[in-house]
């Protein structure tokens, strides 16, 4: 028998054990590279053909739902399947009595951070970065893959329109199949690189004061363009939830509930975008 049949079977049982090694690599597997991990929720996976990541971890977790406390302010609390919490633009002063042990921060105002968190917080995630260089975070903590998107941020002056790079993080959580994303203490249009970054949100948390962020014209069509099943206004001390639902062009159901908690899953999610408005201020 020639020995070319032999070599060729062996180089293609190598290279179908090297493509089965990289199915089924965990989720929060580095490679030397420290590359990001691959997205669910990222536009740009779609486009590519017969191309599905595969995550055991992440699938296996897909039928648990998620629990979202609006604690107050721009402050979220995600509860996720595997039980990890996360508050979202952590101050230390919005916990709706709740223990996080991941926070992600946002630097415009001490509102949205703190530099003295609590030494039992397991994950501290910044929006901002240091030495000038831009936050990058991908993360695979239990159950849920945190990323983020920079944004700009106006100068801690009122009265500056100057823009200072990279201060704002829009953080994005994919857990149980959800794509969720937090816009943080956002300044300015997204442009088409930051929405392809971005990818399918199906929660959307927007700040909705009209004046500290962005104009409501401004966050309005962000949000239309964003389109998620779920909106959850934040900042909504300055302005009508009423003023803001107009914008929506009626594109937007409005659900107001007494509660400050509600649990959703893939599976539940309404059929027209809702904006969900918890109980809070």
């Amino acid at each position: 028998m020639s020995q070319e049949f032999p070599v060729r079977r062996l180089r293609i049982m190598i290279l179908l054990a090297m493509a089965l090694a990289v199915l089924v690599l965990p989720a929060g597997f580095a490679t030397a590279q420290d590359k990001p991990l691959p997205s669910e929720c990222l536009a740009m996976a779609q486009s590519l053909p017969r191309v599905r990541y595969a995550s055991l971890s992440r699938v296996a977790a897909d039928s648990g739902a998620v629990t979202i406390t609006y604690a107050g302010h721009s402050t979220y609390i995600i509860e996720t399947p595997g039980n990890v919490t996360i508050a979202t633009d952590f101050s230390g002063a919005y916990t709706a009595g709740k223990s996080p042990n991941v926070v992600t921060m946002n630097r415009a105002h001490s509102t949205h951070y703190t530099l003295y968190p609590d030494p039992g917080i397991a994950h501290v995630l910044h929006g901002w970065g240091e030495g000038g260089q831009p936050a990058r975070h991908s993360k695979m903590i239990g159950d849920v893959l945190i990323r983020n998107v920079t944004t700009d941020i106006r100068a801690f002056r009122f009265d500056s329109e100057a823009l200072q790079k990279d201060g704002n993080s829009i953080f994005i959580f994919e857990v149980a199949g959800l794509c969720i994303g937090h816009l943080g203490h956002l300044h300015h249009p997204l442009d088409e690189t930051h929405y392809a970054a971005i990818g399918r949100l199906d929660i959307v948390m927007v700040p909705i004061d009209g004046t500290f962020t962005m104009s409501l014209d401004g966050i309005s069509e962000i949000t239309r363009r964003l389109r998620s099943s779920i909106v959850l206004p934040m900042h909504r001390f300055a302005t009508p939830l009423s003023d803001f639902l107009a914008r929506m062009n009626g594109q937007f159901e409005m659900d107001i509930r007494p509660e400050r908690s509600f649990s959703i899953s893939r599976n539940t999610l309404p059929k027209k975008p809702t904006m969900i408005v918890l109980d809070g201020v």
